[in-house]
């Protein structure tokens, strides 16, 4: 029994890493990957890379092919859908938030906006993609959905390499830290309609950066 723990929980290791280095662009759209590559990059058997190679292609991040696991990721076709479902979605997440936050709840995530707020100024952009994604992940948590949670971290976790890109962005990262505050002052008023409003607003805006540049 405890063998079998072990193994799960290295696969659950395995899986999370294979998923971060996809999504962060470490293994490139198009890459092939074989089982005895994983065995040498992560130093880990088979089985729990064969457990996590499964799991990535139902999550859509690599195809299985004759040769080998032919990594896909996300193209921006996906981001452009990713957006417009967080669009619809995350704005009824901090409106629940707002409604259903308690006083502890709302330190923390005034602790969370201000951290990414004194990051902003000093370009440190690992903390800034760090406490900016904790402030999403906050009012996700809060809403008191697990089906909002369930839904919406995936989708915020797998923009994670164009929003790496956004944060360093300097103009972009400090609006992005002005349109958290606003919607963390709305939540802490329990004005759900405010907190959607803006939150939409907010996804919107992230989306036109991203989904804009380079045009």
């Amino acid at each position: 029994m405890n063998t079998d723990h072990r193994t799960i929980s290295l696969a659950e290791r395995v899986f999370d890493r294979l998923e971060n280095e996809i999504l962060s662009g470490f293994y490139q759209r198009g890459e092939l990957l074989t089982e005895m590559k994983l065995v040498s990059d992560l130093g880990v058997s088979r089985t729990p890379i064969r457990e996590a190679l499964h799991r990535l292609e139902q999550e859509h991040l690599i195809d299985i092919t004759q040769k080998g696991f032919l990594v896909l990721g996300v193209t921006k076709e996906d981001l452009a859908d990713i957006f417009e479902i967080r669009e619809k979605i995350e704005g009824i997440a901090s409106r629940l938030a707002a409604e259903r936050i308690t006083e502890e709840q709302l330190a923390e995530l005034r602790e969370t906006l201000e951290l990414q707020e004194f990051y902003v100024p000093r370009k440190d952009a690992d903390h800034i993609k760090t406490y900016d994604s904790q402030f999403h992940r906050l009012i996700y948590r809060f809403s008191g959905s697990s089906v909002y949670y369930d839904t919406l971290m995936p989708l915020h976790k797998k923009v994670q390499k164009y929003r790496k890109a956004s944060v360093e962005n300097e103009s972009r990262a400090v609006q992005s830290a002005k349109e958290h505050r606003i919607i963390f002052e709305a939540i802490a008023a329990h004005d759900g309609v405010k907190a959607e409003e803006y939150t939409v607003a907010h996804i919107v805006n992230a989306a036109n950066h991203i989904l804009n540049r380079g045009k």
